[in-house]
């Protein structure tokens, strides 16, 4: 009995991190700043107690970790049998950038500022938010980048109207 409400108590902690996660925005959970380090560790020690109570046996731990271990891969198979699920627990990418267009509308829902988005573009290579083409929050919280073409259709687009 005293494992199955560690397996209860590993689960609801489980959701919860899942639902607060989703809750405070994407970019959390992607390159970690020594903030977001501190974060995770302190988080993780706040609901170890929750988990396993007073049982701080071996197996108490065990129990917690194996039920993270089964709530975690339910969770992944369901996403991946719902989709419409997956989008609602992972939410969707978000377009930041278009042909060198800040997308504020999306930016402000992610809460990402154009320096953090120069900074992933210059991650990428790219020396300016004109050059790119296409900018997008992933679920996972990276920032892909996508440019060359849109500039360099534009240019090609001019120097053959002047070469007429």
């Amino acid at each position: 009995m005293q494992y199955l409400v560690i397996a209860g108590t590993s689960s609801a902690v489980y959701v919860f991190i899942m639902a607060a996660i989703r809750i405070f925005g994407k970019k959390e959970i992607s390159q970690l700043s020594i903030i977001d380090l501190v974060f995770i560790l302190l988080l993780s020690n706040a609901v170890q107690n929750a988990m396993v109570g007073p049982n701080t046996s071996l197996l108490g731990g065990l129990c917690a970790a194996a039920t993270l271990f089964a709530v975690n891969s339910l969770l992944k198979w369901l996403l991946y049998k719902f989709p419409k699920l997956s989008g609602a627990v992972q939410g969707q990418a978000l377009m930041l950038v278009y042909q060198g267009e800040l997308n504020r509308e999306n930016m402000r829902r992610a809460k990402i500022s154009a320096p953090e988005i120069e900074e992933a573009a210059r991650e990428h290579g790219v020396h300016s938010l004109e050059e790119v083409d296409l900018a997008v929050l992933e679920v996972d919280g990276n920032i892909s980048i996508l440019s060359g073409g849109y500039k360099n259709s534009r240019i090609q687009k001019k120097v053959h109207k002047e070469n007429r």
